[in-house]
């Protein structure tokens, strides 16, 4: 399945502006890219920070020109092999990410491995 496409920009927060160094420059905006399948239903996400020791993570959730923070349980479900937890909130709107291929990370991860052989993964480890 393929990712989503969706891309936003998110402007730091009012609060963050106030607390940077004064002449230090404006934070920086930062994009944004949906972490979900393509075609979901509802609002785009993307993780932004990972509290693993409660199992939450914030997300940024948009849907046109407003995004909202929210503080999300991870999905809890593990892929078919029983290995890896999904890496998307609990109740997300889509497939589960083992089954979100990104074609371009996979061409990337593809010529990593045969550039650097001794750092890819091996069964069994």
């Amino acid at each position: 399945m393929n990712p989503c496409t969706a891309v936003t920009l998110l402007p730091p927060p009012e609060f963050v502006v106030r607390l940077a160094a004064p002449g230090g420059g404006r934070p920086e905006a930062g994009h944004l890219l949906c972490e979900l399948a393509a075609d979901h239903e509802g609002d785009h996400a993307t993780v932004l920070w990972e509290d693993d020791a409660r199992h939450l993570a914030v997300w940024a959730r948009w849907s046109g020109d407003r995004a909202t923070l929210a503080e999300l349980a991870w999905c809890g479900a593990t892929d078919p092999g029983g290995e890896d937890a999904c890496g998307l909130f609990a109740g997300h709107p889509s497939a589960h990410d083992w089954d979100i291929a990104d074609a371009t990370l996979a061409a990337v991860d593809a010529v990593l491995a045969r550039q650097h052989p001794h750092l890819a993964p091996r069964d069994g480890v």
